[in-house]
């Protein structure tokens, strides 16, 4: 909540550009702030997100997480990550759950909750907005480097 009212305070007063204030609310990935993981490339992204691969370049078993009642937010990061559309992304995965080849990301319902699951969670992986990012995660992946 602080963090929301310093931003607005200093979008009133004039002290963040544009630029400042579209990349602190972009989305970002995030890890376990112990998780060894320190940096994702978009592919290795997209294989955890779409289930080719279910674990981290460790070895270590990873978890996806979806925002759950944000679609807005949902539906931004597929097309940032994958260029699909939520209705294609759901297709995508009624077809590999029916194949028995993998599992949908587990779902929280906004991003306080993705925040508290990967906090309690040291193998989740999940996207925020850059702004919500506190020390108990660490940035594996960022959508605008």
């Amino acid at each position: 909540m602080l963090q929301l009212t310093l931003l607005k305070t200093m979008i009133l007063m004039g002290g963040l550009s544009f630029t400042t204030l579209a990349i602190s609310s972009e989305l970002v990935l995030v890890v376990h702030k112990d998780n060894p993981t320190s940096v994702l490339s978009r592919s290795q992204v997209i294989d955890l997100y779409m289930g080719k691969y279910v674990a981290f370049p460790d070895g270590s078993k990873a978890v996806p997480v979806d925002i759950e009642n944000d679609l807005v937010v949902r539906t931004k990061f597929y097309d940032s990550l994958v260029g699909m559309s939520l209705a294609r992304v759901n297709a995508y995965w009624s077809k590999v759950k029916f194949s028995g080849r993998a599992r949908p990301p587990t779902q929280q319902k906004d991003e306080k909750a993705i925040l508290d699951f990967v906090k309690q969670t040291e193998n989740a992986i999940a996207y925020i907005h850059e702004i919500n990012v506190t020390e108990d995660v660490k940035v594996v992946y960022r959508f605008y480097e």
